[in-house]
C-alpha cells in the first residue's frame, strides 16, 4: 500500500491521507524491474479439428475390418487442383469423349454406376467458369461448380471425402 496526499481547496480543511492499494498504482506496474520476471511466452500449437468424417456408406453393412479409414486434408493431395481434373473428366464423360472407367478409383460405387447411365447424356464439353469450395469439416469438400453448355449455365455440385489417403466422390449432381 502507498499513501498520497490531497489538498482540497475549501477553506479550513486540513490535508488528508488516502490509502491506495499497490494493485492500482500505475506507477507500480510500469516498474523496468517487473518485465525481467515476465513469465515466458508460450507458443501454442496449432489446433486440430475435434470432429471427424463418418464415411458415406450409402446403406450398405460393411465390415470393421473393411471400413474406410478418414483421412486428413493435410494427408491428401491438393484439393483445388484434383477437383480441377476431377471436374474435367466429369465433363468429358458426360459429352461422351472419355470412359468413365479412368474415374472408378476415384468415386463412390453408388456414383460410378450413376456416371455410367449419364455417360454421352450431354453434346458438348461444357466449359468451366468457376468453382467455390467448402471445407466443413477436416477430410471434407464440398464444391459447386459453375459451367456453360452454349448459351445455357448450369451448375455441378460434388462432395468428396478423404478416405484411406484419397479423395473420393460421395456426391455428385448436374443441376
Amino acid at each position: 500500500m502507498t499513501t498520497e496526499t490531497y489538498t482540497q481547496h475549501f477553506p479550513r480543511t486540513k490535508p488528508f491521507l488516502q490509502l491506495i492499494s499497490s494493485t492500482e498504482d500505475p506507477a507500480l506496474w510500469s516498474h523496468p524491474v517487473l518485465d525481467l520476471f515476465a513469465p515466458p511466452a508460450s507458443v501454442m500449437p496449432p489446433q486440430v479439428a475435434r470432429l471427424y468424417l463418418v464415411p458415406s456408406t450409402f446403406g450398405e453393412e460393411i465390415e470393421l475390418d473393411e471400413m474406410p479409414i478418414p483421412s486428413s486434408a493435410t494427408d491428401l493431395p491438393d484439393l483445388h487442383q484434383w477437383t480441377m481434373k476431377f471436374i474435367v473428366s466429369i465433363l468429358e464423360i458426360w459429352a461422351g469423349r472419355r470412359q468413365p472407367a479412368q474415374l472408378i478409383r476415384s468415386c463412390h460405387r453408388v456414383i460410378y454406376m450413376e456416371l455410367l447411365c449419364k455417360t454421352g447424356s450431354q453434346s458438348e464439353i461444357g466449359k468451366i467458369k468457376s468453382i467455390h469450395q467448402s471445407e466443413p469439416l477436416d477430410g471434407i469438400c464440398e464444391s459447386t461448380v459453375t459451367v456453360r453448355y452454349g448459351n445455357r449455365l448450369r451448375a455441378i455440385v460434388i462432395r468428396f471425402e478423404g478416405v484411406d489417403g484419397r479423395w473420393l466422390c460421395t456426391a455428385l449432381r448436374l443441376l
